[in-house]
């Protein structure tokens, strides 16, 4: 599964899994809970119990590499939050005003700080006052990043 990821992400799971990981395998299944959202992953109890069944009840780093990679291709964020920007959008206008947004990226959910959501907006050419196209938005700001090493 190595070959799924960039080494500095499977340099990332592997100091995660052995922080969790009593004797380098995790057995239970909050083992793998807490493992895997440490990571960023939101994976459902169901999907957690399907993962630890396939794996045998306990799982290696190697096996945790393939259940990240599972995972991956299952959670779709730019999906989740573009669903999320439509639900909120009545008109179905597409746009978001700049203010809203900023109160969003500040409030809510891991909530940013003020520099950071500066640094979002003049990296997506947000201006202070204008409407942002929430499709392109979500575009750019769940776009990996580069990987310049």
């Amino acid at each position: 599964m190595a070959r799924y990821f960039r080494e500095q992400d499977i340099d990332e799971f592997r100091e995660c899994f052995y922080l969790f990981a009593r004797n380098g395998q995790i057995r239970t299944l909050d083992e793998l809970t807490v493992t895997m959202r440490s990571l960023g992953m939101s994976p459902t109890i169901a999907e957690l119990k399907k993962y630890f069944k396939e794996k045998g009840g306990q799982l290696a780093f190697s096996d945790f590499l393939d259940v990240m990679h599972a995972h991956s291709k299952v959670e779709k964020l730019p999906t989740e939050v573009l669903a999320a920007f439509r639900a909120n959008d009545p008109k179905k206008t597409g746009l978001i005003s700049a203010k809203d947004l900023r109160h969003i990226l500040l409030n809510w959910g891991e909530k940013l700080s003020v520099k950071e959501v500066d640094h979002i907006f003049h990296e997506a050419n947000v201006g202070p006052n204008g409407q942002v196209r929430y499709e392109d938005f979500v575009k750019i700001a769940c776009a990996p990043v580069p990987d310049y090493y």
